[in-house]
């Protein structure tokens, strides 16, 4: 097959334009005047809509099919490594561990979305139940255990992990009996009932990618609340054991676990695919906002306080470990939305997917991007995505059948020359537009205080 240079003309401009809209929308999102904003995004929402559906004659349009397929999957892979970026790149805790929260919101809200269009509401039920009950214990034990600062941290991890599996145990009693209740209103397929409305399903879909990312927290926190007491390496080798471990219980969801839904190394079907590109840009800039908004917060500067060095931190009086955790729970949020979103866009799931391999696909993104750098992040995500993933494997294709295989050798090449020619990134620590830090507010000079002249002396009457 000969190559096509006017298509490959047309791919780079593609990703040219797509820069430069995330540069533009990033822009706008600073903007002073909050209807200039709303008006920002709205027009960034449309530009890319327009260029998915306005067929342009002959049923082609701007982006095509496989365009779309990887704008989402920039946005899904943005979300996962803004989450890393925050644990690695701002609280400087090594982590291997991301792609393993991935795959559990992948899991997590497929299962709920498989169920629901199946006429089965006990998925959503009880996991909206349990992961709102083990949220509860976790805040009530912390809040009680704050009293013994004493208290070793694998005692503390043993009451986490009780209180846990008893929340975990009371959903499960009463969100299957719940499920089973609801089962009348979904009707029949000739029938439809309430609940099979396309407008509850779309309810459902942004429950059970909210739910998922909640879930991935929560798993991350009783993962990392002893954890995370390792050094950065340790830690770091810690997370990889974990992405493994969460790897083979995939390949064993239909044996050792009770989904047989999910159908094990087999790969998961049937997944409805409720993400559009709306959904997929709201749960984008949802995450932005949060990550934007704590980084420039007094929390944010004491995670990058902790990054910097832990003693002076801890001198200063912030509590690292849990400033440590708290990094680590939010990214693992992150990380779990985005694979919620994903495996709906897909609408298959495969643990081959989440392999410890292919984790490392965020880590060299923070690191192309720039540690600590949200817009790196960013501009890294959509540029591998569509560079190395889209044109990439697309030019290596007209060269031979084996050929695409090759960019899994020119990725570890690339990161190396990064390395080695600019250890801080492609943009290093440069935030564009809404990501920039806030100017600081300059107090308006007080007016100085009258000073009282000397006191004449007053004669005394003789």
């Amino acid at each position: 097959m000969e190559m096509n240079p006017f298509s490959l003309v047309i791919s780079i401009v593609k990703i040219v334009a797509v820069l430069a809209w995330l540069y533009g929308l990033l822009r706008v999102m600073g903007h002073a005047s909050k209807w200039v904003k709303i008006a920002g995004i709205i027009a960034a929402f449309g530009i890319i809509q327009l260029a998915i559906s306005l067929p342009l004659g002959g049923g082609f349009t701007i982006l095509n099919d496989f365009d779309t397929g990887l704008l989402f999957q920039a946005c899904t892979m943005a979300m996962v490594a803004l989450g890393l970026n925050l644990i690695y790149g701002f609280n400087g805790q090594f982590s291997l561990g991301q792609w393993g929260f991935y795959g559990l919101g992948a899991y997590a809200a497929a299962d709920i979305t498989f169920r629901w269009t199946r006429g089965d509401a006990s998925g959503l039920l009880v996991a909206g139940l349990g992961v709102i009950l083990v949220g509860l214990v976790i805040l009530g034990l912390n809040r009680y255990l704050q009293r013994y600062r004493s208290l070793p941290v694998l005692s503390a991890f043993t009451l986490f992990l009780i209180g846990t599996v008893i929340a975990a145990t009371v959903a499960l009693v009463i969100g299957a009996p719940l499920g089973r209740m609801l089962s009348p209103l979904f009707g029949t397929s000739n029938s439809p009932g309430l609940l099979s409305s396309d407008l509850v399903l779309q309810v459902v879909f942004v429950l059970a990618v909210l739910i998922a990312g909640v879930f991935a927290a929560e798993v991350s926190f009783l993962f990392g609340l002893p954890v995370l007491s390792l050094g950065s390496d340790y830690f770091g080798i810690a997370t990889l054991g974990f992405t493994i471990v969460v790897n083979t219980l995939m390949v064993n969801t239909d044996t050792i676990l009770p989904f047989p839904e999910m159908k094990g190394g087999r790969g998961m079907v049937g997944i409805p695919q409720l993400t559009t590109w709306f959904w997929a840009f709201v749960f984008l800039i949802l995450v932005l906002v949060v990550m934007r908004n704590l980084i420039h917060s007094s929390t944010g500067r004491a995670i990058m306080a902790v990054r910097e060095d832990e003693t002076a931190a801890k001198a200063m009086g912030i509590d690292v470990a849990s400033h440590k955790l708290l990094s680590f729970v939010i990214g693992s949020l992150f990380a779990g939305i985005g694979g919620g979103v994903y495996a709906h866009y897909i609408g298959f799931l495969s643990p081959g997917t989440f392999d410890f391999i292919t984790g490392f696909n965020p880590l060299i993104i923070i690191v192309f991007g720039g540690l600590g750098s949200m817009t790196g992040t960013l501009v890294a995500t959509f540029g591998w995505i569509f560079f190395l993933e889209g044109l990439l494997r697309v030019v290596l294709g007209y060269l031979g059948p084996e050929a695409p295989t090759w960019r899994f050798v020119l990725y570890p090449i690339t990161l190396l020359l990064v390395m080695l020619l600019r250890p801080q990134g492609l943009l290093g620590k440069v935030e564009w537009g809404f990501l920039h830090p806030p100017a600081a507010k300059q107090r308006k000079p007080e007016p100085p205080a009258i000073q009282p002249g000397p006191v004449e002396a007053t004669p005394v009457a003789r």
